[in-house]
Order: C-alpha cells, then sequence, then structure tokens
C-alpha cells in the first residue's frame, strides 16, 4: 500500500510539473494532441487552431512568417498591404486626410474621422482615434509633418500600400475591414491577424493563402537565399503551428 501511495504520489507531481511547464492547466489541454515541431498542411493547421480557440470572446487568427531579409538594409525592407478575400473580422477605425470632394467622398464610404489643417492640429497633439490613415497626395505636405507622431504608431500614409492616393472610397473600404498591411519587423518577422476564430475553416484558409501570397510578391530585391523561411498561425489565446510552406504558395520565390 505505501508503495502504490508513492507511486500516486510521484505520477501527481510529475502531473503537476508537467502541467506547469505547459503554461497551466489550459495551454495543457490546448497542446494536446500537436506536434510542435511537425509542418502541417495549411488545412489540417486551421483544423486544429480553430478547435483549440475556447476563449470567450472571438480569437483572432494570426499569420506570422519568418523571412530571410535583415530590414536593417533599405534594399530588404518588406511592406505592403494584402486585401483578404473573407475580410479581417475586424472594422478599423479610419481618418482620411482631405480637402473638399475627396473628403465628402471620404465621408461617404464610412471613414470616421475625416479634415485637413484641422485633423493635422488635433494629431500633432498626440490625439488619435483611429486605426489606419489615408491621405490624398495633396495633403501630405501637412501630413508630413506629423511623421514624428504617426510614424512610431506604424499609420503613417504611405503610396506602397496604397494610402496615399485619390481613390479615397476604395481605400477607405478596405481599410474599414477588407485589408491588412504588413511590415517586417527587426527579427524579420511579418505577422498579421487574418480571420476570426468563428470564420469557416475555409475562409480562414483562403485569407492565409491570400496574405502568404501578398507577402511573397513583396520580396525585395535585395533579399538573397530562402526568402519565405517559416510559416506558422496560431489563434490569440492558443498553440502556435508550423505550416508547410508548399501548401500556402503556388511556388516558392526564387533564391
Amino acid at each position: 500500500m505505501a508503495k502504490e501511495a508513492t507511486k500516486k504520489a510521484s505520477v501527481s507531481e510529475e502531473t503537476i510539473a508537467a502541467t506547469r511547464l505547459a503554461g497551466g492547466k489550459r495551454n495543457a489541454e490546448v497542446q494536446k494532441g500537436i506536434d510542435r515541431n511537425k509542418a502541417y498542411a495549411v488545412e489540417e493547421a486551421v483544423r486544429l487552431v480553430k478547435a483549440r480557440a475556447k476563449a470567450k470572446f472571438d480569437e483572432t487568427i494570426e499569420v506570422a512568417m519568418n523571412l530571410g531579409v535583415d530590414p536593417k538594409h533599405a534594399d530588404q525592407m518588406v511592406r505592403g498591404v494584402c486585401n483578404l478575400p473573407n475580410g479581417s473580422g475586424r472594422t478599423a477605425r479610419v481618418a482620411v486626410f482631405a480637402r473638399g470632394a475627396k473628403a465628402e467622398e471620404a465621408k461617404a464610404a464610412g471613414a470616421d474621422v475625416v479634415g485637413a489643417e484641422d485633423l493635422v492640429d488635433i494629431v500633432s497633439k498626440g490625439t488619435i482615434n483611429f486605426d489606419r490613415c489615408i491621405a490624398t497626395p495633396d495633403m501630405m505636405g501637412l501630413v508630413g509633418r506629423l511623421g514624428k507622431v504617426l510614424g512610431p504608431r506604424g499609420l503613417m500614409p504611405n503610396p506602397r500600400v496604397g494610402t496615399v492616393t485619390m481613390d479615397v472610397v476604395n481605400a477607405v473600404k478596405g481599410a474599414k475591414g477588407g485589408s491588412v498591411e504588413f511590415r517586417v519587423e527587426k527579427a524579420g518577422i511579418v505577422h498579421a491577424g487574418v480571420g476570426k476564430a468563428s470564420f469557416t475553416e475555409q475562409a480562414l484558409v483562403e485569407n492565409i493563402k491570400a496574405f502568404v501570397d501578398a507577402v511573397s510578391k513583396a520580396k525585395p530585391a535585395g533579399s538573397k537565399g530562402t526568402y519565405i523561411k517559416k510559416v506558422s498561425v496560431s489563434s490569440t489565446m492558443g498553440p502556435g503551428l508550423k505550416i508547410e510552406t508548399g501548401t500556402v504558395v503556388s511556388a516558392t520565390p526564387a533564391a
């Protein structure tokens, strides 16, 4: 009996240690059936991630990509915008710097904040009540003064990602939920939310493929060797799963 009790105590201690290592009971539960070293086909990865998104809120499904670039070099910067075929599931607050007819078009398209000099003055004082920022080309002389305020937040309008444009209607509609911007970080990682756990598996797979394709097409001239090193998917509160690169891009970008 003593030996059996000792064995049960030992097993209990091992279980507790394993649970702590996994980050708690909830994390231990969601980790079951997951091989952190395996690269899954995108469809299987999405299915596993969705099945483990059990939070009380609609978790965001996120994609992270490790790229073979060094952002310290200007010719290796990766930046762009991706129009997700099934939307992001998130409605962003959009500000538009425009005058006259373009300002009216922006308001009609659903922009949350529209203005010119008045908006520049508000933002320069540190009041930023928006998530995305768009400007018409003629406004960039004024908006350029806000670089120190908008730049660190990743909100500075840029023609490369379609946020400096005369087509404010489509820019606003895209920013309101159908598109996501991406920019490589210091460690060579690009990530973005590509939907919600409530989306269907097919919708998420389509969004993931669209995002990876957009990043693939944004390969800079200075990138040498393997461009897309790793792709992974996760939910806000769930584990990350590696994705087989071949299942999310039609062809690996040339070295």
